[in-house]
């Protein structure tokens, strides 16, 4: 389970999801805050995502154990915590 592995583990568990993530899509399966859990097909392509469009001048904190994600499915911008994270699945 990742919320056992050491902050490096998690550090390039990320870093490696991340350059998928820019590739092509991924189904992921985490475990949200409440305990149900949530399926997933998410990006990081630039040209599958809608910018970010900012709501506010406040500068957001950036939360490394945070991935902030494009739902595919949703067209919306999502996040998960990585140590929640229970599966990961390529689509071709």
């Amino acid at each position: 389970m990742v919320n056992d592995w050491s902050k490096l583990e998690k550090d390039e568990l990320r870093k490696w999801l991340i350059g998928v993530l820019k590739e092509r899509p991924v189904d992921l399966k985490f475990e949200k805050k409440d305990g149900s859990i949530r399926e997933m097909t998410a990006t990081l392509k630039e040209d599958a995502v809608i910018p970010y469009e900012k709501k506010t001048d406040k500068e957001k904190v950036v939360n490394e154990e945070v991935l902030p994600v494009f739902d595919v499915v949703k067209q919306e911008w999502r996040s998960f915590r990585l140590d929640s994270l229970k599966e990961i699945h390529f689509t071709l």
